[in-house]
């Protein structure tokens, strides 16, 4: 099969396309046909090793957590899926190797679910592991109907999906941070964009005076420090990005975990028209490079996807 593989850890000059054997399918695992893969901040930190301490990783290392695609074959123990099914997947295996940049990945049966009808296929393959994301963080800060949610990076692969899940689950109001290029984009979201950086606090508080029920953060520093004390509790402070920071503050850190139910939860908002993947840029499997790159730069409105 046709794959992205590096052998060493590095810049993404090493991001090439391989001949691989088809990978093993074991007995609880799908092998999945991929047709596209979304590329996440996190796909150019495993490249560069800066996760080798936390998962045991194997050279040729195919990079990737989140596919769509078609079952190709399963295995004996497979209950919920069959050859032919279109499948949506966080597959985040207990190592790395076996990733999604590839014509063939084989994914453990708890990380995938029902492709949404509604989606297309790069929008499918850009929802898992952004979507799940936002979900999970959502539920950890308990929201609930009427809560007044603020969202750091809502223009972003993670935030563009929270804004919209958070109003799906009920919130009352969405406030986004955002570059002011890309307000027009987060009210379309349905939430009220603000601009990030240095003032930030005074800026939500103008659109917030009472403060906010849930404080959601992507990316760690500075915003988080000065808008954290504007939650209706610590607990609801959820980040993604520094787990002594938010921990500091008295919130909570999430890594976002595989769950069929989760991503079935997701597909089920797509297809009732509550929940669009914005996919900014697509590239052929061949210009993973160059999809690292647009990611790495930061500042990506929405996802950017690998089409296999």
């Amino acid at each position: 099969m046709k794959a992205i593989a590096i052998d060493t850890y590095g810049g993404a000059d090493l991001l090439t396309v391989r001949e691989l054997p088809v990978p093993p399918v074991g007995p609880d695992t799908v092998l999945v046909r991929v047709r596209a893969a979304g590329v996440n901040p996190v796909d150019w930190k495993i490249r560069e090793g800066y996760l080798a301490g936390a998962f045991p990783s194997h050279f040729p290392l195919v990079p990737g957590w989140d596919a769509a695609g078609v079952v190709e074959a399963v295995g004996p123990a497979v209950a919920g899926f069959a050859v032919g099914d279109e499948v949506i997947g966080y597959v985040r295996r207990d190592d790395i190797q076996h990733g999604t940049y590839a014509e063939l990945v084989p994914a453990p049966e708890r990380t995938l679910a029902a492709r949404p009808a509604r989606a297309s296929w790069a929008q499918a393959g850009g929802l898992p592991l952004a979507g799940l994301t936002a979900y999970q963080c959502l539920q950890v800060a308990h929201i609930g109907a009427g809560d007044v949610v603020l969202v750091h990076g809502a223009a972003g692969g993670v935030g563009h999906l929270a804004v919209q899940i958070a109003r799906a689950l009920g919130a009352q109001r969405v406030i986004g941070t955002a570059s002011p290029a890309n307000h027009d984009f987060v009210c379309s979201l349905g939430a009220e964009p603000v601009t990030y950086g240095d003032g930030v606090l005074d800026r939500v508080r103008a659109v917030a005076p009472d403060g906010v029920d849930v404080v959601l953060d992507l990316f760690g520093g500075p915003d988080l420090d000065a808008t954290a004390q504007l939650a209706s509790r610590p607990a609801r402070v959820v980040s993604t990005a520094d787990p002594e920071q938010v921990t500091r503050l008295g919130g909570r850190y999430v890594f976002v975990k595989p769950s069929t139910t989760d991503l079935s939860a997701l597909a089920g908002l797509v297809d009732a028209g509550r929940l669009t993947v914005e996919v900014a840029r697509t590239f052929p499997l061949a210009q993973a490079a160059d999809a690292h790159r647009l990611v790495e730069a930061g500042h990506v409105r929405g996802k950017v996807v690998l089409e296999v």
